[in-house]
């Protein structure tokens, strides 16, 4: 029999283990160019709650009552497609089954020679991806200049600090615990990091460590942590806006700072950022991230729970910060 998890209800405010629903069905039987995957790992992250809202966005929502995707790491067991054989493994944009059909469509070969297999959903899938190309496509980093990632233990954020310092920047990480804190700095090379569930004044905080104003604010989190860093930007500053997990559980619009004042008189600019807008870019991107890996220039955090069943509770984790970089679920 093959697992799968589908979406319930469509949740309201955070996420219940209650909207999801665990059911089983026989494995499909495959036809020609077709292949049979089986789920090795699978990628847990933020942006899946906004695809269980029911509203328009860059990606269709999720339909109730049917399979949830995200990214795939899956090994070919069986194939009737010539360009996969027996024993491949691909990653791509699949469901949360235990088993799938596909016929080949959007996946990727991930060679485990090259790289650990879970780096291709991570440092060198659309987690690096999303650091890369958000960083030097809106940020364009300058050497000297000063670099302020919110979310900087998770996994887009601690990618994106290590390729800030490659550029020879400042590099400033905001997360939520001492540990954390303590990570970015030793292990990751942040030059300072502040925890906010400790600091009662953030923007005072912010000054402190960048006394000469913020250039670059990689923002994953939005509230009144970017409200902070707003109130210390320096003239022709960038802000890239990925995420804003701080706000994806709200039932009532979030109150906020006008950000239009500071923008104007630092001629500054806001600018959102989806990764799927960039891929003509990918090429390129894995090309240098894959180089900065075997060079040993960028290290990867990782956290991994293993178990199919244990997928919901995985993503619920996110929302309180359960994980270090990127985290996943090994089958």
């Amino acid at each position: 029999m093959n697992k799968a998890i589908l979406l319930e209800k469509r949740p309201v405010g955070l996420p219940q283990l209650s909207d999801f629903k665990f059911v089983s069905n026989e494995i499909e039987t495959i036809t020609e160019g077709e292949l049979l995957l089986k789920t090795t790992y699978v990628s847990v992250d933020p942006y899946l709650r906004g695809r269980m809202n029911d509203v328009k966005s860059y990606i269709p929502p999720f339909e109730l009552h049917k399979p949830i995707s995200s990214g795939i790491i899956a090994e070919v067991i069986d194939s009737k497609n010539t360009a996969f054989k027996k024993g491949d493994f691909v990653s791509g944009m699949l469901e949360w089954k235990e088993f799938q059909k596909s016929n080949g469509e959007g996946l990727i070969k991930a060679d485990a020679s090259k790289a650990p297999m879970s780096t291709y959903l991570g440092v060198l899938g659309l987690t690096g991806l999303t650091a890369y190309l958000g960083l030097t496509e809106i940020g364009k980093p300058k050497k000297g200049e000063t670099v302020v990632v919110s979310g900087a233990a998770g996994a887009v954020g601690s990618i994106v600090g290590q390729i800030a310092k490659l550029n020879g920047c400042k590099v400033i990480g905001i997360a939520g615990s001492d540990e954390k804190v303590a990570m970015l700095k030793s292990d990751l090379g942040f030059d300072e990091a502040i925890n906010y569930n400790t600091t009662k004044n953030m923007a005072a905080a912010i000054k402190k460590v960048a006394p000469d104003g913020v250039d670059i604010y990689f923002d994953n989190v939005g509230g009144p942590i970017s409200d902070a860093v707003l109130l210390n930007i320096n003239q022709f500053a960038r802000f890239i806006i990925c995420g804003a997990i701080s706000i994806y559980n709200n039932t009532e619009l979030p109150k906020s700072i006008s950000v239009q004042p500071f923008l104007i008189r630092n001629s500054a600019l806001m600018q959102g950022f989806i990764v799927f807008n960039y891929a003509e870019k990918y090429p390129e991107a894995i090309k240098q991230l894959s180089q900065w890996l075997a060079e040993g220039k960028l290290s990867y955090t990782e956290t991994i729970v293993e178990g199919f069943d244990a997928i919901p509770q995985a993503f619920l984790d996110l929302f309180e910060g359960k994980n270090k970089g990127k985290m996943l679920v090994k089958i």
